[in-house]
């Protein structure tokens, strides 16, 4: 079966220029130069290791145009503000060192972040759209009292930005007269920037206020050798047609290693208990755009789909003919997945 093309609404769309046509109407916008814009980076990490949503919002800050400078948080954040200062891009570092910093609680962020806008008078403050973004971002928007434009997946000038609308079936040019302008960064939409380059200045971030309201308890972390669901490039998905937990288990893990993917899960799958909620592929869950995406047992609602339409191959296995899941896949297979599955995984195995 092919895939049909997504109905799209694209608002008051222009033609597409290249990057250097783009600066110049950039500046025809109210920017004199590129002196005029710079741009505060929010670092996502965990422990040590930078996220992989962070180079894809840096490619992002580079397409604003201006210097970016990166704000690297938490109790020891030194390797990862070395690390980031070495990639092409970056102008500076803010560190801010401080034990409060360590589990990216947005309550204490969101005024770190505020109070580096105003002393240094950053015109874009960008972020991933990933759950560490998503919770910090608005609340710096407010503090500011500007608007927030979430989820960009392009960039057409300083003041005016591409995001999805209605799960995905609408673009939506939005324009800000806003300054600062707040952004969260579909990391699909962007290729990551790693490249190496001269290492840039690294210097202590202003001082902010450090709210307690806020108590960070514990977390509970499992850790695996599969690949991470936000940046594989092959993810297998079940969905409700598993029926429980222990099919979900043996049957999407069994063809995920067998693959060397990731593994996720319908909102349906994640409701009913089969896989945790970190493994959500939808619009309320992870985006993911892989080389390959499997959907196992998965219907096709456009709930789903949102999360997962940008896949470059789409592979689908379901009883149902009519499954709208169908017309998105490049592949369909009508068959039961409890047979298909298993035959499936002991053939890639050999």
């Amino acid at each position: 079966m092919f895939r049909s093309a997504l109905q799209r609404v694209v608002l008051q769309t222009t033609p597409k220029n290249s990057l250097t046509a783009l600066r110049s109407s950039f500046f025809a916008r109210g920017y004199a130069s590129a002196q005029d814009i710079s741009t505060l980076l929010l670092v996502e990490r965990s422990g040590k290791t930078i996220a992989s949503s962070t180079f894809n919002s840096l490619t992002a800050a580079t397409k604003l145009g201006g210097e970016v400078t990166a704000l690297v948080a938490g109790e020891e954040p030194d390797t990862v503000a070395s690390e980031i200062s070495k990639i092409t891009g970056i102008s500076k570092v803010l560190i801010a060192k401080h034990k409060l910093y360590e589990h990216g609680l947005a309550e204490v962020y969101a005024p770190l972040l505020v109070t580096a806008q105003k002393k240094f008078n950053f015109t874009h403050l960008v972020a991933p759209h990933s759950a560490f973004g998503k919770n910090i971002m608005p609340r710096v928007a407010a503090l500011l009292d500007v608007a927030q434009i979430a989820d960009i997946i392009d960039i057409e000038s300083p003041d005016t930005f591409i995001r999805p609308i209605y799960a995905g079936n609408a673009i939506s040019k939005v324009k800000s007269k806003d300054s600062p302008k707040i952004i969260t960064v579909r990391g699909t939409a962007f290729p990551p920037s790693i490249t190496v380059g001269d290492n840039a200045a690294i210097e202590a971030a202003p001082d902010a206020e450090k709210p307690t309201i806020t108590e960070w308890i514990s977390e509970d972390l499992q850790k695996g050798d599969r690949p991470e669901l936000g940046s594989a490039t092959k993810v297998v998905s079940g969905g409700r047609a598993l029926k429980n937990r222990e099919n979900f288990d043996e049957l999407i893990y069994g063809l995920a290693d067998a693959l060397g993917a990731a593994v996720g899960g319908s909102r349906a799958a994640v409701d009913s208990g089969y896989c945790d909620n970190a493994l959500q592929v939808g619009q309320t869950g992870k985006v993911v755009a892989p080389e390959l995406y499997v959907a196992v047992g998965i219907s096709g609602a456009i709930q789903h789909i949102a999360g997962m339409k940008d896949s470059k191959t789409i592979v689908a296995i379901n009883t149902d003919p009519e499954a709208p899941i169908f017309q998105l896949a490049d592949y369909g297979l009508v068959t039961d997945l409890f047979k298909a599955v298993p035959e499936l995984t002991e053939k890639l195995k050999k």
